[in-house]
Order: C-alpha cells, then sequence, then structure tokens
C-alpha cells in the first residue's frame, strides 16, 4: 500500500489530475491574462484616484503587487493540481467577474474613465473568463466529489 500524498497534493489518477488541469488552465489563464491587461489599462486612467487609494499611485502599486502575485501563485497550484488550486480559481474568478461589476457601477455613476472600446473589452472579458472559470471550477468539482465517492 502506497503512503500519503506529499502535503498540498491530494490522491488522484494521473488521468484525473490532467483532466483537471486541461479543464482550469485554459480559463484560469485568461481571466488572469484579463485582470492583468485590465491593471495595465487602469494605470492610464488613473484608477487609485477612482478608488480614493492611499498613497495615490504608490498605493496602487502596492496594490497590484499584492494582487498579481496571488494571480500568478494560484496558477502555479492550478497548473499542478494542488489542494489549493480550487481556492486560488475561485479567488481569480471572482476578481474577473468583480471586475466588471464594479466598473459597471462606476459606468452607473457617471465616471467617464474606461470608456474606449478596449478598456470596455477587457473590462467585459473579465466578467465572460471569470464566468468560464466558475464554470470550469464547478466541473473540477465535480468530478472530484464523483471520484471520491
Amino acid at each position: 500500500m502506497r503512503g500519503p500524498p506529499p502535503p498540498g497534493i491530494s490522491r488522484f489518477t494521473i488521468a484525473s489530475i490532467l483532466t483537471n488541469v486541461n479543464i482550469m488552465t485554459r480559463s484560469y489563464f485568461w481571466t488572469m491574462l484579463c485582470l492583468i491587461l485590465h491593471q495595465v489599462d487602469a494605470a492610464y486612467w488613473r484608477e487609485w484616484e477612482m478608488f480614493h487609494v492611499p498613497g495615490g499611485i504608490q498605493g496602487f502599486l502596492v496594490f497590484n503587487l499584492a494582487a498579481i502575485a496571488v494571480v500568478l501563485v494560484g496558477y502555479r497550484h492550478v497548473l499542478l493540481a494542488t489542494a489549493q488550486a480550487k481556492l486560488y480559481a475561485g479567488i481569480c474568478a471572482a476578481l474577473g467577474v468583480g471586475t466588471c461589476l464594479i466598473h459597471a457601477g462606476f459606468a452607473l455613476a457617471g465616471l467617464e474613465q474606461f470608456h474606449l472600446p478596449l478598456s470596455v473589452a477587457i473590462i467585459v472579458l473579465c466578467l465572460a473568463s471569470g464566468v468560464w472559470l466558475l464554470c470550469d471550477l464547478r466541473r473540477v468539482q465535480g468530478q472530484r466529489t464523483r471520484q471520491a465517492a
């Protein structure tokens, strides 16, 4: 009988890990890419002023250092199919959906930032890829539930 799996790694067959990786890696990658592109665009629009971030651009940079680091570390977990992959996928998906909802609220409030066509497209793609990732996450959770039974 084999011993317990290494810390942070669930015991699944190679086939199930590859299936789970193939499911979430694409949607996670596209959500992560859209979020990073949005933050590049956000620097142009001086998003720190919209959110009244303490420290202005410096606070904005510190936030992005932390947020991008979390998303990149999460991508590693998804690629390696660790036990934390689902958590990071949920965080990334929530950031994608939340980005669109927050900016929709800003638009409804009359703010004029992010109204260029590519800015709007990136925000909509954050929503679409975030929803895609949520669907993939749900599919992976369903597979793991069936495998455990």
